[in-house]
């Protein structure tokens, strides 16, 4: 079910491609422990779906670009068939903003707009406005707004999406400073294979890394939270079970006797008696799931799924694709060849099976990722499923929206 290796741990290596396995190799040391879940891939200088356990060290490039990354989903007191499910995801989506065409219509106010006004990292301070101008907005990529309906046939929201420019300035920022520039230098592009960006934590840029990954991933919490407060009062229902984590993360952790600094980039964290949410394709059934204690879950570092993973890359499912700004200086998406999906096809599915699509593209078609329930079953006796939940309606922006801050 895994295999282990020294200090790294491959869940269902037969579906992971080599070239993320390899990468997870550069990541560790002798000191270090690494783990790859089910749903990896190959990402920037560190896999996505890959958590290492770091002595001394916090990882900027498993943290990633979207730092605090998450997944939020709320059990409602709605019943599922009694929502005109079309209805709702219109209004989610007249609301909502997506990408970063259009900021929030109505300005909000929130306790992370203070802390952010103060920030230990002072840079930060100085990101205020475009904090608060994306603080509830969702992004692009496979970031997104679900409705769900559990075996109970209860009404479920779900959301998933980061810390938005605010983070991605954040991260690209500390690029900077670690190639000897200032925080808002413009840093130089390494390749996907470059080692990761390590900082000593006893070193003060390790220390100023630490505290502003802690602040964009507390933006990155109040703005799930803002966003299914959103939905609930469209929905008018009210919360009556909450599952809430990050997936692109540094925690400080006791791991096998020692204490870490484990970086999580796409692994949900799972310890016994946690619980996540983790979300499948626009078309299948997603899940609740809870961690477990076993031998294999402390291997793990307690880490999961956050997702089913990518078989696709964006580029051979949507094709490659141009923006070119139009004379009114709108960017657009041009199509220069055509890739493997059928996105009409797709949306003809997703219809077919009843659900309620708005936006989303080619390159998050369900073909271009993994089954869920297979990559779960490779996880072994490390979680459990508390529920399954069914799609009704699913929200993505559209693939004609430009967004510079997708990980």
């Amino acid at each position: 079910m895994a295999i282990v290796q020294n200090n790294i741990t491959v869940f269902g290596e037969e579906i992971i491609d080599q070239s993320a396995i390899d990468q997870l190799k550069r990541c560790v040391s002798e000191e270090d422990i690494g783990v790859l879940t089910a749903d990896a891939h190959y990402g920037y200088a560190h896999p996505i779906g890959g958590a290492v356990a770091y002595k001394n060290k916090v990882s900027l490039s498993g943290v990633g670009f979207d730092i605090g990354c998450g997944n939020k989903a709320v059990r409602t007191d709605i019943m599922a068939s009694d929502v005109k499910i079309g209805r709702v995801m219109d209004e989610i989506v007249s609301t909502i903003g997506f990408g970063v065409g259009r900021p929030n219509p109505k300005r909000i106010d929130h306790p992370v707009l203070d802390h952010i006004n103060k920030a230990e990292f002072k840079p930060q301070r100085e990101m205020r406005k475009l904090a608060v101008e994306q603080l509830g907005t969702v992004g692009s990529g496979n970031h997104f707004i679900d409705l769900f309906e559990d075996e109970k046939g209860f009404l479920w929201v779900g959301v998933h999406f980061g810390s938005r420019g605010f983070g991605h300035k954040t991260a690209s920022g500390f690029i900077a400073l670690s190639q000897g520039l200032s925080f808002f230098d413009k840093a130089k592009e390494g390749s996907m294979d470059a080692p990761p960006i390590l900082f000593d934590i006893d070193s003060e840029l390790g220390q100023d890394y630490i505290a502003a990954m802690s602040l964009a991933g507390e933006y990155a919490y109040a703005g799930r939270d803002v966003v299914v407060e959103k939905v609930l009062g469209i929905l008018g229902g009210k919360a009556t079970e909450v599952i809430h984590n990050h997936h692109n993360f540094a925690w400080f952790e006791r791991h096998q006797g020692e204490d870490y600094w484990v970086v999580r980039k796409g692994c949900t964290p799972a310890f016994p008696g946690q619980k996540g949410f983790i979300g499948a394709n626009m078309s299948d059934n997603s899940v609740i799931i809870e961690g477990v204690e076993s031998e294999l879950s402390i291997r793990g570092l307690y880490s999961t799924v956050h997702g089913a993973g990518r078989v696709l890359s964006r580029r051979a499912a949507a094709g490659k694709t141009k923006w070119i700004r139009d004379k009114k200086g709108v960017k657009r998406k041009t199509v220069v060849s055509p890739g493997l999906v059928d996105f009409d096809a797709v949306q003809q599915r997703m219809k077919a099976q009843g659900i309620e699509l708005r936006g989303a593209g080619a390159d998050e078609a369900p073909e271009a990722y993994k089954k869920l329930e297979d990559v779960l079953k490779y996880q072994g006796n490390t979680i459990k499923v508390l529920h399954t939940l069914r799609p009704l309606g699913v929200a993505m922006a559209g693939e004609d929206v430009y967004d510079p801050y997708k990980d």
